[in-house]
């Protein structure tokens, strides 16, 4: 098979030679990525770095890339939401795997691994405010997988019809797919002090979460099913924004990737901890000694 050329129109490269979003060249990305929601946040990951070689900002996307421990590491903002992941998650791999100056595919694939650390809402009483909880699976929400070819080759098809089935899911939603953390990165990554469980990657933060406010929801018992949805002896675990595309599309590129997230929120006490930034700085540590 012959290698593939990408059309400007497609591989969208700047003028500096950079990929169009995230204004990163090639030589710039490390393999070991470290993804978080907050463009702030890739500054307080890189406090801790030894050295700092690259930084560039555009939008809500902002990349360090540095040294800590020896390890060569790039911090990376997506801003929120799985569309972002989309942009994020692709342009990486494109800087990966594509020569920019030939536009064509690379005969060997480099494979990146990407950490996400984010915020969650916790859905259990084992998931109280402050503590971690790594993503072994992720059911998403948004409907971002479903436009790529093979996402039922990379997704847990029967968890898929089971949560439908639970939920007696409404068809004017996006079909819910189940993507799957890179089971060796959950082993490095989660040890043994963070929760490991199922986590919903929503399509937004209020209604698709459950939260009321003035507009009133579709489905009022919806947290209550997810609560108490149950699959091989694991639960949903929390609610977040990011999780599925990333799991998703690193598998469908060839990358290991997962998600941990701090819960600053516990929807079943309905208790919430706004004095988190401080907090997640342990959590960032973790990830930076582990990966």
């Amino acid at each position: 098979m012959e290698p593939k050329r990408f059309a400007e129109s497609e591989l969208i490269i700047n003028e500096d030679g950079s990929c169009f979003h995230l204004h990163l060249l090639p030589e710039f990305l490390a393999d070991k990525v470290i993804l978080v929601g907050d463009p702030a946040r890739v500054d307080t990951i890189a406090q801790h770095f030894d050295s700092k070689e690259f930084e560039v900002s555009s939008r809500e996307f902002h990349t360090i890339t540095g040294t800590y421990k020896g390890k060569r590491i790039t911090a990376q903002s997506h801003g929120i939401g799985c569309d972002n992941i989309d942009i994020v998650a692709n342009e990486l791999d494109t800087l990966a795997n594509i020569d920019y100056k030939t536009r064509m595919e690379k005969p060997e694939h480099r494979t990146l691994t990407m950490v996400r650390i984010g915020t969650c809402g916790g859905l259990q009483p084992y998931t109280p405010t402050g503590c971690f909880v790594a993503s072994v699976k992720s059911i998403g929400f948004d409907g971002l997988l479903n436009f790529y070819a093979g996402r039922n080759d990379v997704c847990d098809l029967k968890m898929e019809e089971a949560f439908k089935h639970h939920m007696d899911w409404n068809p004017l939603l996006c079909a819910p797919y189940v993507a799957q953390a890179d089971p060796e990165l959950i082993n490095q990554i989660a040890g043994d002090d963070m929760v490991r469980g199922y986590t919903i990657a929503c399509g937004g933060f209020y209604g698709p979460q459950g939260r009321v406010l003035r507009a009133p929801i579709a489905d009022p018992r919806q947290n209550e099913k997810v609560e108490s949805f149950e699959y091989d002896g694991m639960h949903i675990c929390n609610f977040e924004m990011e999780s599925s595309a990333l799991a998703g599309l690193a598998s469908l590129l060839g990358h290991r990737a997962m998600s941990c997230c701090m819960v600053i929120a516990n929807r079943y006490a309905q208790e919430m901890n706004t004095n988190y930034k401080n907090s997640i700085d342990k959590l960032i540590q973790l990830v930076l000694e582990r990966i």
